[in-house]
């Protein structure tokens, strides 16, 4: 059986519409197989409006879904038959090799490491964020998945960033870097100053020093790392920034005569713009340290998003990533 993605069908502001296209598109273009879990009756209603004839599309049926509001741990203890439950319990049961939901991360997170469970030597999983970067792409992790963190944790963070970085995004010996308020070793709190010394005694890491927020998008450093609570604010503004130069931009170049003859002349350059600021040309962030591949999609997810998600996933599959986390863990 070639590599299969279990997605879940009901996760994302718009539904089993969006999921569908995305799969249909992704099994096309990717020829692999999805399993769509979430309500049979409502994904076999999106499915007929798709040319899915001889892909490998199937549905799992869950009875049930997770609110974007719901509790995490309310909804791990109650519904047993969610579509997350039912997606990870597929990777788990070696029914499919990945999972990916644009639903509740809170519970998406809560469910994957109470039905997975962690790698071995992880104690904390993170959420990696692509972001793209002056030099490309780098990747920040942890984005949001631990508010509260130790400094062995931000260690197991570089070390699961540094895998990714060379096994996915074809990095030979990325850099990596520890988000700070300054340069020197010294700058930081308590946290920081601590995670800097494991991170520089570690042999296995090309760690560089901290990094400052101001560098983050110029691509200071190829794998940076913080706790969950700084890196999802960062997240944030990075998002936030994103779309504020986009409709600056369109605002600025449609005012009067010169900035609409501009915006022929830049329309190229434009477009480029667009592709590089662009979430859904990620798909999302995947979730290290767990005992199979998950990946978090936006709750704002496009069909473009999911079908780049299921390509993203089956590249952590491809590439091995589980196996080079849990050496890199062990070596550490």
């Amino acid at each position: 059986m070639g590599t299969r993605i279990a997605l879940d069908a009901m996760g994302g502001d718009r539904g089993p519409m969006v999921t569908v296209e995305g799969a249909v598109a992704a099994a096309r273009e990717f020829n692999l197989s999805v399993v769509l879990v979430g309500n049979e009756e409502e994904i076999s209603k999106a499915l007929k409006q798709h040319a899915a004839t001889g892909l490998g599309i199937a549905i799992r049926h869950a009875p049930e879904t997770v609110g974007m509001q719901e509790s995490p741990s309310a909804a791990l203890r109650k519904k047993k038959q969610s579509s997350i439950r039912v997606g990870l319990e597929l990777v788990k049961n070696r029914e499919a090799d990945a999972f990916i939901s644009a639903g509740n991360t809170g519970a998406v997170m809560a469910t994957a490491l109470i039905t997975l469970g962690p790698l071995p030597g992880v104690e904390r999983p993170a959420i990696a964020l692509i972001i793209p970067t002056l030099k490309g792409q780098s990747i920040l992790l942890d984005a949001g998945a631990n508010a509260d963190c130790k400094a062995r944790h931000l260690l197991q963070f570089a070390i699961m960033g540094d895998v990714y970085a060379r096994q996915v995004m074809g990095k030979r010996l990325p850099t990596v870097g520890l988000l700070s308020i300054g340069e020197e070793e010294s700058k930081g709190n308590e946290l920081t100053r601590e995670a800097f010394k494991g991170l520089e005694e570690d042999q296995t890491l090309n760690f560089i020093g901290n990094v400052e927020g101001r560098e983050v998008l110029t691509g200071a450093a190829d794998v940076i790392v913080c706790d969950g609570f700084t890196g999802n604010i960062a997240l944030k503004i990075i998002e936030g920034a994103a779309e504020f130069f986009t409709r600056l931009l369109k605002e600025e170049l449609g005012k009067g005569l010169a900035g609409m003859a501009g915006a022929l002349l830049a329309r190229g350059a434009f477009k480029r713009f667009k592709k590089v600021v662009d979430y859904t040309e990620y798909g999302g962030a995947p979730l290290l340290g767990v005992r199979g591949i998950c990946i978090i999609s936006h709750g704002r997810s496009s069909a473009k998003a999911f079908k780049n998600a299921i390509r993203a996933a089956a590249e952590c599959v491809d590439n091995k990533v589980l196996e080079h986390i849990t050496e890199g863990i062990a070596v550490s």
